[in-house]
Order: C-alpha cells, then structure tokens, then sequence
C-alpha cells in the first residue's frame, strides 16, 4: 500500500512544484498558469517591487515544499517527520483562509476545492504517512 501513498505524494509534490513556479518566477502576477494574470493594477511602483518580491519569496519556499513532497514520496520512511511537518504547513495555511471571513468566497468552486483539501485531504494524508511508516518501523 505504501507504493500508492508514494505515488499520492509525488503527484501532490509535482502539483505544488507547478504552484512553487508559477508564484515563484511570475510574482504578484502569477505566469498565468491558473487563469488570466491581469486582475490588479500597480498604483505604487516602488512599494509593488517590494511586495512582488516577497511574493515570489513564498513562491520559491512552495517550490521548495513541493520538491521535499516528491523526495518524499522516494524516501518515505527517511522524511516521514518532514513530510508529517509539511501537512501542518499545508493545514496552517487553510487555517489561514479563514481568516478572509467571507464565507461566499470561501465556499466558491475557486476556493472550497483548495480549502477542503488543506482542510481535510492533508491530514488524511499525514494520518496514512503516520500509519505506513510506523507499521514498518514496528516490524
């Protein structure tokens, strides 16, 4: 069973990889490789070169969350501790969202699927790293 989980986690690694890219190399505006890019407008030059640049910071950490998935998802039983972290981040980060408090954006088909995911899906995922790799460490 621990060759499905590892292939789960490659995939999500690759999937966060993408998401890592697209913030990383694209910035505030993204590469456009989830949907149009031209939904702001730069009022402030300077003040947006600081934030596009914090942005693609956190763009390169999700890249680098994703590459440690997929590493992971090859050393399952190395960096099971790393990957449980990676949940938390991922489950902080949903916790996050809420924070928005617009219960009509958040439940949107742009944003619930994201959510239920960080919400749900990723500790359902911890639970079963926690559950493959504790059972052959007690072997």
């Amino acid at each position: 069973m621990t060759i499905i989980l590892r292939i789960v986690l490659a995939i999500i690694g690759m999937v966060i990889i993408w998401l890592g890219l697209n913030v990383g190399l694209g910035g505030i505006a993204t590469l456009g490789w989830q949907g149009p890019s031209d939904f702001f407008t730069v009022t402030d030059n300077a003040a947006f070169a600081v934030q596009d640049n914090h942005v693609r910071f956190i763009g390169g950490v999700w890249l680098g969350v994703g590459i440690l998935f997929v590493t992971g998802a090859i050393l399952l039983h190395r960096l099971s501790n790393v990957l449980k972290a990676l949940i938390i981040m991922v489950f902080i980060g949903g916790l996050a969202r809420l924070s928005i408090a617009d219960p009509e954006l958040l439940l949107s088909a742009k944003i619930a699927p994201s959510l239920i995911a960080e919400l749900i899906i990723f500790p359902a995922i911890g639970l079963w790293i926690y559950h493959a790799t504790r059972k052959a460490s007690d072997a």
